[in-house]
């Protein structure tokens, strides 16, 4: 009778929260964020462009 016992998994399914103890020191905006993409696309873009020349290749 004790082998037709199904054991359900518990509810918070192993995730720890770590977020409510810990704050970090270094904090950015998403603004800042996005314009940091922006500045590392444009970069790229000139680099596929004009990057073999610049650097001699």
């Amino acid at each position: 009778m004790a082998k037709d016992k199904i054991s359900m998994p518990s509810s918070t399914a192993g995730i720890t929260r770590y977020f409510d103890d810990y704050k970090s020191k270094i904090e950015f905006k998403p603004g800042h964020i996005i314009i940091l993409i922006c500045i590392i696309i444009i970069v790229e873009i000139i680099l596929k462009a004009y990057g073999a020349g610049l650097f001699g290749l």
